[in-house]
C-alpha cells in the first residue's frame, strides 16, 4: 500500500500537535538504544537491550565497519573456543544439566566463531555526549518505517485484532515495537546466533558489568542450544543480530522459549519468516510483563515546584520501572494538564532528556512499564508508543 510523502508529514504534523510529542495522552526500542536512554542499565531479559537488539543506527554502522577494520588485529579464526578451560566447563554443565550429547557440544563448539563486531558494540557509548530524546525518536519515528507500518498493518489487520482480542494489546504498540526493533522485518541480523551468543559469553569486553553480563549471555546460550535441540533446527542456521536477539520481533532465546507463540496455526514457531507469530508472540510477551486491556500508556507532565531539589525528584524517578504514585502523591512536584488521566491507577514519573533542550516529564502507566520490561528504555518505550500512534493516524487518513 503506498502513502504519498505528503501524508505521511500530515500524519506527523497531527501527531505531534496533541500536546507536544504527546500522542500517547489520547491513547501510548537497536544498538546504542541503552547507551541514549534513559535508565539504560543493564538489558532487559529480552535483549541486551537485556528482545535485545538491536538495530543497527548511524552510529552502530559505524562502530560495525571501524570493527571490520580490526580483523587483522583480531581474526575470527584466530579464537578457538573449544580449547578454553571456561567452554569445556560449560559443555559439561549442559551435558550434566540438561543431559547433552558431550560430542556433539565439541563438534558445535569447534565451529564457534568469535565476531568482533559483537564486543564493539556491547560497550558503552563514550562519556559527555549528553542523552537526547528528540533526536533519539527522530530515527524511529520517520517516513519509512511509517510507511511500512501502515503496509504491515494493513496485510496483518486481522491477525492484529485477533492478538488485540486474545492478549489485550492494541494493534499499534504491537506495530510500534516490530517498526522500532527491525523495520518490520528488513533488519533481523546477519549474525549466526551461536557466533554472537559464545562470543558475548565468553570475550566480553572488560567493562563494569562484565560478570553479570556474560552470566546473562551464557544462560542466552544455553537457551540457544536447548530451543535448538527441542525443535530440530540446526544451531549453524539460526541467524541473529549481534546480541543474539531472533527475528522480526529480536526475541532472545529465553524468550523465545517462554514467551513465543504459534499464532499461524502452522504448528511451528517461526519469528523469522512468519508475521503472524511475531505478532502474537510480542502481545504474549507483553501481556505476561503486566500489560493491562484498555490502559492508557502516558501523560505529558509540568513540574509544579521548579525549586524542587535533585534528591526529591530522584526519589520519584528513582521507583524502577514500574508504577508506584498515585496523582494526589505526585500533585506537591508534578501535574497533568489532560483531563483523560485517570485518578484511580498508579503512576510513575519519567524523565525524557532532550541533550541543552528542557527535560520532558511524563505520568507513565504500567502499560508504559510494561513495555521497558522488553527494553529497559524510556526512550525506547516511548517511541514504541509514538511510531504506533503515527502509523494509527495516517492509516485513518488514508
Amino acid at each position: 500500500m503506498k502513502i504519498s510523502h505528503r501524508l505521511l508529514s500530515a500524519a506527523l504534523s497531527t501527531a505531534l500537535s496533541f500536546s507536544g510529542p504527546a500522542i500517547t495522552a489520547f491513547s501510548c526500542s537497536a544498538v546504542i538504544i541503552l547507551n541514549l536512554s534513559n535508565q539504560a542499565i543493564a538489558q532487559s531479559n529480552h535483549i541486551p537491550s537485556k528482545n535485545h537488539h538491536k538495530k543497527i543506527t548511524k552510529k552502530s554502522a559505524k562502530v560495525a565497519k571501524q570493527a571490520a577494520s580490526k580483523t587483522a588485529a583480531i581474526k575470527t579464526n584466530d579464537v578457538h573456543y573449544l580449547e578454553w578451560q571456561e567452554v569445556q566447563a560449560f559443555i559439561v554443565q549442559m551435558q550434566t544439566e540438561h543431559g547433552f550429547d558431550s560430542v556433539r557440544l565439541q563438534q558445535i563448539f569447534t565451529n564457534a566463531r568469535y565476531i568482533e563486531t559483537a564486543i564493539q558494540l556491547v560497550k558503552p557509548a563514550p562519556p559527555g555526549k549528553p542523552k537526547n530524546w528528540k533526536a533519539y525518536r527522530a530515527r524511529f519515528v520517520e517516513n519509512g518505517r511509517i510507511s511500512a507500518g501502515i503496509a504491515f498493518w494493513e496485510r496483518n489487520l486481522e491477525t492484529l485484532n485477533r492478538a488485540e482480542n486474545i492478549y489485550g494489546v492494541p494493534a499499534e504498540i504491537i506495530v510500534g515495537l516490530i517498526g522500532v526493533e527491525t523495520i518490520y522485518g528488513k533488519n533481523t541480523g546477519s549474525f549466526r546466533a551461536l557466533d554472537a551468543l559464545t562470543t558475548l559469553a565468553f570475550s566480553y569486553p572488560d567493562i563494569p558489568n562484565r560478570e553479570a553480563r556474560m552470566i546473562f549471555f551464557k544462560n542466552e546460550l544455553a537457551q540457544l542450544l536447548l530451543w535448538s535441540r527441542d525443535t530440530g533446527i540446526d544451531i549453524f542456521s539460526i541467524k541473529a543480530s549481534y546480541a543474539g536477539a531472533i527475528g522480526l520481533s529480536q526475541f532472545m532465546p529465553s524468550s523465545l522459549r517462554l514467551f513465543a507463540v504459534d499464532f499461524d496455526g502452522d504448528n511451528k514457531v517461526d519469528l523469522k519468516e512468519s508475521e503472524a507469530d511475531a505478532i502474537g508472540s510480542v502481545a504474549n510477551y507483553l501481556s505476561k510483563h503486566g500489560w493491562q486491556k484498555g490502559l492508557p500508556y502516558a501523560f505529558p507532565a509540568t513540574l509544579l515546584n521548579q525549586d524542587a531539589t535533585s534528591a526529591q525528584l530522584n526519589e520519584v524517578l528513582g521507583r524502577g520501572l514500574k508504577a508506584s504514585y498515585s496523582l494526589n502523591d505526585l500533585k506537591p512536584l508534578v501535574s497533568t494538564a489532560d483531563e483523560q488521566a485517570p485518578k484511580n491507577i498508579a503512576y510513575g514519573l519519567i524523565d525524557l532528556q532532550n541533550a541543552e533542550d528542557p527535560t520532558e516529564y511524563w505520568l507513565a502507566t504500567d502499560n508504559f512499564f510494561a513495555i521497558t520490561k522488553y527494553n529497559r528504555s524510556y526512550f525506547y518505550a516511548m517511541s514504541v508508543i509514538d511510531l504506533g500512534k503515527v502509523i494509527a493516524l495516517a492509516r485513518k487518513k488514508d
